[in-house]
């Protein structure tokens, strides 16, 4: 089994949401990055998959956002893997290259929403808060 860094879970009443990051293009990491940390989000970032898989010892992620299209692991195949150890913390799903049936896929591996990549900015803001709040019970 898969051991990742969001096994060390914070309490639930921590009061900065962390949110972990993964797409392979560092313009869009360094743009959500800067997006989130404005609406109060602590972000930790990973260039691909395999970094996150790999990472442990670290504040557990309140909520994934994921990139689908990926050169290691794809953003579905990686929610699958995540579910695997933390079926609790949401995952969100954004691409830039949508198909017809990437929703159905996302969801049956545990994806809680897809958001087209020209469409971030709040529609993404408010999607996590949304995840975490229904995540905490809010």
């Amino acid at each position: 089994m898969i051991e990742i860094g969001s096994h060390h879970q914070r309490p639930a009443s921590f009061a900065t949401p962390m949110v972990y990051v993964v797409d392979d293009d560092a313009a869009v990491l360094g743009s959500l990055r800067f997006l989130l940390e404005t609406d109060g989000f602590a972000v930790r970032t990973f260039r691909n998959a395999t970094a996150l898989l790999n990472a442990s010892g670290t504040p557990g992620a309140d909520c994934y956002v994921i990139d689908y299209k990926m050169p290691d692991i794809n953003g579905i195949e990686l929610a699958g893997r995540l579910r695997q150890s933390d079926s609790e913390t949401p995952v969100i799903l954004i691409t830039g290259y949508p198909d017809g049936n990437i929703s159905a896929r996302a969801a049956a591996a545990g994806v809680r929403d897809v958001i087209l990549k020209p469409l971030l900015d709040e529609n993404l803001v408010k999607r996590i808060r949304h995840a975490i709040q229904g995540r905490r019970g809010n």
